[in-house]
């Protein structure tokens, strides 16, 4: 009898640790299910309409959105330019997919700023479909507070990247500068060039490199005039960034 027992223990203990086994498997299945349910694979989406994108998205429950605009002479406009994550990318659905959008060729001429109030020149950027990038503001006794003096990309610049336009603007005295545009610092002598930077307290470093001796001329061209030593043949950041007073500059300079 005990022995009868014993084994009905024994079976009834296996079909319980059987059931719990396949409830477990079950639940791993399940999971399993609803976790790549709700995963999806992130579409190619360069080179198609921000329209044909968002439908595109919408249908796999991802979020589209523009997150920047740029000119190109190689998309059309209102074609997307690039994409973040890439295509092919596995992510959860709602995810947040960001785009660029193409402006198309560059059409609008960039305006003269310099000299006008800040307010003045940021509606007439606003009226060629432009807009303000960057402000920075410089203590300059020179002029009149909100006066902007320089402007990132320049006036009638061609090729520019997006439709907007970093400015300079006057600041009273008083005031602490929040940043400055780099000025156009090839062809000055160096310590001219080191002594406009140390002005408003931004360090320099120099590199020193040879220069071939220009060639004499032929025909009637006229010879090129040698490259003094001592003379900056390039600067980074370019002149027009934007730059802190905690950033250094790099002048290549002609031995």
């Amino acid at each position: 009898m005990r022995t009868r027992h014993f084994i009905n223990f024994f079976q009834i203990g296996s079909l319980v640790m059987l059931l719990v086994a396949a409830a477990l498997l079950a639940a791993i299945v399940t999971m399993h299910f609803v976790i790549h349910g709700a995963e999806v694979q992130v579409p190619a989406l360069k080179g198609m309409t921000v329209a044909d994108a968002r439908s595109q998205t919408s249908g796999l429950d991802l979020d589209l959105e523009v997150d920047n605009r740029y000119y190109s002479g190689d998309v059309a406009a209102g074609h997307i330019l690039s994409q973040s994550p890439a295509p092919g990318t596995v992510v959860r659905r709602e995810w947040r997919v960001r785009v660029s959008e193409s402006l198309g060729p560059q059409k609008v001429e960039v305006p003269q700023t310099v000299g006008l109030d800040e307010r003045v020149a940021a509606l007439s950027l606003r009226r060629l479909g432009l807009e303000v990038g960057t402000t920075a503001r410089l203590p300059y006794a020179g002029a009149a507070s909100g006066i902007v003096l320089a402007q990132d990309p320049p006036a009638h610049a061609q090729g520019i990247a997006q439709p907007s336009i970093n400015l300079l603007v006057a600041a009273p005295s008083e005031d602490a500068p929040d940043g400055f545009v780099m000025p156009a610092l090839s062809g000055a002598p160096v310590v001219t060039a080191q002594a406009e930077l140390a002005r408003v307290g931004i360090q320099s470093t120099t590199q020193f490199v040879d220069v071939p001796v220009a060639p004499m001329g032929t025909g009637n061209a006229a010879p090129l005039p040698p490259v003094k030593p001592g003379s900056v043949l390039a600067q980074s950041p370019p002149a027009g960034a934007r730059i802190l007073q905690s950033d250094s500059v790099k002048l290549t300079v002609a031995k």
